[in-house]
Formats: structure tokens, sequence, C-alpha cells
């Protein structure tokens, strides 16, 4: 149930009728609450399991970036950190762009995940100002296509974003932000770089790790 709704550009009256295809019948709040209680449980453990494999990485390299929501008609940014394999690190909520929220955000991130050897962002003053704080300005690379990861990396959550009509409260955008987030990663298998075998068995991987973090 938590993995359809939050992996799938689904509402949460698809998710009821889909699983009452399948002979469980629930209602939609009900999709809500178990979505809410425990889908952070679940993306925490496979966000743990992920700093745990690339935590020392050597060539690890970050693409940050930002991206408008619209919050009860007013625009706030979703800043995110992705991965030199297109893994959404950290996802963060504010309602400025500026110096104090980059600096909030990049700290949260270099708490969390350790510190990469390259940082890639794109021209906002923001970034080069929060990292020379941090000490960290000579790893911040700058290109007209360098970033095209992290940009790449919103089109998942703005097809989550019209399943769901928008949000409403800063709250909610920062929790579904982060456990969306790490959901994707656990089923992004990169189908495109690999032969169907190949696909299938990690595709099969994916499903049974995720039946263990339920577990």
């Amino acid at each position: 149930m938590v993995m359809m709704y939050v992996r799938f550009p689904l509402s949460l009256r698809n998710v009821e009728d889909l699983l009452f295809e399948r002979g469980i019948d629930i209602c939609h709040e009900t999709v809500r609450h178990w979505w809410n209680r425990f889908g952070p449980l679940f993306a925490a453990d496979i966000r743990r399991q992920r700093v745990s494999r690339m935590r020392g990485f050597r060539h690890w390299k970050w693409h940050l970036d930002e991206m408008y929501v619209k919050l009860n008609g007013e625009m706030v940014y979703l800043w995110r950190a992705v991965d030199h394999e297109g893994e959404v690190l950290e996802s963060y909520v504010t309602r400025k762009r500026d110096k104090s929220a980059a600096l909030r955000f990049m700290k949260k991130a270099l708490r969390r995940h350790g510190k990469p050897e390259k940082i890639v962002t794109d021209g906002l003053r923001s970034y080069p100002s929060a990292m020379a704080e941090l000490g960290n300005l000579e790893r911040r690379e700058i290109g007209r296509w360098l970033n095209n990861r992290a940009e790449n990396s919103h089109l998942p959550f703005r097809r989550r974003e019209r399943a769901m009509l928008r949000f409403r409260k800063m709250k909610s955008l920062q929790k579904f932000a982060s456990v969306h987030a790490n959901v994707h990663n656990h089923f992004s298998q990169e189908r495109h770089l690999v032969d169907r075998q190949t696909y299938k068995a990690r595709r099969s991987a994916a499903l049974a790790e995720w039946q263990n973090v339920m577990a």
C-alpha cells in the first residue's frame, strides 16, 4: 500500500480502487494514515543503508539544485542534493532562496551523508556564499550542462506532484519529498543501461529488500 502510493503517480483513491480489485476493501483515508505512519520509517531505513554503503567513497560527486513548488498559491523552494548516480540524497523545503536557506540545506546534507569530492551547482549566488562559510568552496564546479543530473531528477517528483493536486502545508511537502526520494532511489534500476535479464534480477532484489524493510 505504501509502496504503491509513494512510488507511483497515484492518488489515494486510485490506490483504494487498485486494492479493492485485489480483494482488499479499505478507505482511502486508511491509505493516507498508513503512508504517514510507516512511509518515513521505511525511507529512513533505506537511507541508512545507502549512507553506510557510500560514506567514504572517494569519487563521490553531488549535484545541488532547487525547484519551485506551489503551496496554497505561494511559491516555495525544494532544495535537492543528487549524487553522480542520480540518487536523491537530501530534500529540504524553504520559503526563501538566499544564503541562509542554502547554508541550512548544505549543513543538513553534509552532516547526514559526509563530504563529497566535488559539488556541482548552478549559477545561484547563494551557493558560493554558503560554501565559503562552510570552507568547501574549492570543491565547487559550475557549468552550463554539468547540472543536468539534478535537473532530470526533478521529473519523478513533478509527476507525483500533479497526481496529488499539489501540496497545502510545508510540513507535508517536506515529509513527502523525503519519503518519495528514498523510495524512488530504492526502485530506480536504470533499465535503459542494462539488458532485460539484469533489470529483472535487480527489480526482484529491490522488491525482496522492500519486503525485509517492511518486516
